[in-house]
């Protein structure tokens, strides 16, 4: 059964001294409505911007690279650069130290989700994992295709990056033509359409599929998880769920216990 459409939201545009340019796709702010979701920024920047040495705890990043290079450097010492197609699967956990800077000359072009983890999880060792486009399976059929990086798209599938498991498709369509992804019953997904900068909402429920239809050549993201019902504490960069342990955080920060 199809599902249908709960909402449609816009992007938002943001003023950085970080980035020549930025956008808010998910805003963070109705948190109960877009959950396990907590932010979704996409943003244009080259050196001198980019996004120095910064801490994470109690959260995951998801970073796709659309264009350009992403130089990326950690508190472990791990050092790499992430090119067009490839995204990158951070877990903050107990507490990460990392900087995101763009590469050489080029101006990148990013989209950075942060997706909630539960409470048993918040705490658990950080981790990394770069996936190059090589190594993602395509879904493809007459008129479009399906990058699959985590989830399922009709045969083709891959195992989930993040330790809250969570799908995300690259989608190309072209003018005429229409896909049909399937999307598990519990799980609540958005669909973003990035040259219109629309995201178009679709909650657990009744349904297990969704379909695109393309009036015009297309390219877009889709996301879906499963929500995670506790109470969220969110302070800059550290997502936990109360405000004891925000100020935990922001206390092992200072300290310099955040990544002890």
């Amino acid at each position: 059964m199809q599902r249908p459409v709960h909402r449609v939201t816009q992007v938002i545009a943001q003023r950085s001294p970080q980035v020549q340019r930025k956008q808010i796709v998910i805003d963070g702010e109705h948190y109960a409505h877009t959950s396990p979701f907590l932010r979704l920024s996409e943003d244009w920047f080259r050196a001198p911007g980019g996004f120095e040495q910064h801490p994470h705890r109690g959260m995951q990043t998801v970073t796709v690279v659309l264009e350009g290079a992403l130089e990326h450097r950690d508190h472990t010492g791990a050092h790499g650069v992430l090119r067009a197609g490839d995204v990158q699967w951070m877990t903050a956990g107990r507490g990460v130290l990392h900087s995101e800077m763009p590469y050489g000359g080029e101006t990148v072009h990013t989209l950075q989700l942060w997706l909630n983890l539960p409470r048993a999880m918040k705490m658990c060792p950080a981790r990394y994992s770069d996936q190059r486009l090589a190594s993602v399976p395509v879904r493809r059929f007459q008129g479009g295709e399906v990058r699959v990086y985590a989830g399922r798209s009709g045969e083709v599938s891959h195992p989930h990056g993040s330790d809250y498991p969570m799908s995300l498709l690259d989608v190309t369509l072209k003018a005429g033509s229409r896909l049909v992804q399937e999307i598990g019953e519990r799980e609540r997904g958005f669909v973003y359409f990035i040259d219109a900068g629309e995201v178009a909402w679709f909650e657990p429920g009744t349904g297990d599929e969704i379909a695109l239809e393309a009036t015009s050549d297309l390219r877009a993201l889709f996301f879906s998880a499963q929500p995670i019902d506790e109470p969220v504490a969110a302070y800059g960069p550290f997502v936990m769920n109360t405000w004891q342990e925000i100020e935990q955080a922001v206390g092992d920060y200072q300290a310099g216990r955040l990544i002890a």
